[in-house]
């Protein structure tokens, strides 16, 4: 009898682990293909806030996904202008409007934007020791890029929180230092 139980307890305990590690492993957000670059005509790739512009030939990595939400999902803040002549390339997603850099507004990768399910709706933002709280009004494209709608620009990666100057300043970052912070951000 003793051993049928530890038997039992040992099938049941690696069953559990499998479970768990499947589980996991279907939770994880993978690429969804690749993009090659193309360079931009002279002129098209605004280079505003330190963006990247594609480089030739180089692939690039896309996702229809973004890692699992939690009360505090861990992203990268990134700096983007959403004012016109901007960066961030046209108006936002979400209105079909520009904003203006001095309010707090993000764009978020493809797969948190979620199919413009989180539109017009704040996020709280914490990192450097502080909190922020921002209105969603566009999308951080990580499905596409290197061409003429995306500012000849690469995707995004997947765990992008791009921010006007408004959340860098409320968050007490110094402005030699904006462009790159590890944040976590939750639905406000």
């Amino acid at each position: 009898m003793k051993r049928f139980c530890s038997n039992a307890s040992f099938i049941l305990l690696a069953t559990l682990i499998l479970t768990s590690c499947f589980e996991s492993e279907a939770q994880k957000c993978r690429p969804s293909g690749r993009i090659r670059g193309k360079k931009a005509p002279p002129g098209q790739c605004n280079q505003e806030n330190d963006s990247d512009c594609c480089k030739e030939g180089k692939l690039y990595t896309a996702y229809e996904c973004s890692p699992p939400l939690s009360t505090h999902t861990n992203a990268y803040l990134t700096l983007n202008s959403f004012q016109k002549g901007g960066d961030g390339g046209g108006p936002s997603e979400c209105d079909n409007q520009y904003h203006s850099d001095d309010t707090p507004v993000v764009a978020l990768s493809t797969g948190w934007f979620n199919h413009k399910s989180r539109c017009l709706h704040n996020i709280t933002i914490s990192g450097n020791g502080r909190s922020v709280v921002a209105m969603v009004v566009d999308e951080c494209d990580s499905t596409k890029g290197c061409d003429a709608d995306h500012d000849y620009q690469p995707p995004c990666p997947n765990n992008t929180v791009d921010a006007s100057r408004a959340v860098w300043k409320a968050l007490g970052v110094p402005p030699n230092e904006w462009g790159g912070l590890d944040i976590t951000w939750s639905d406000a």
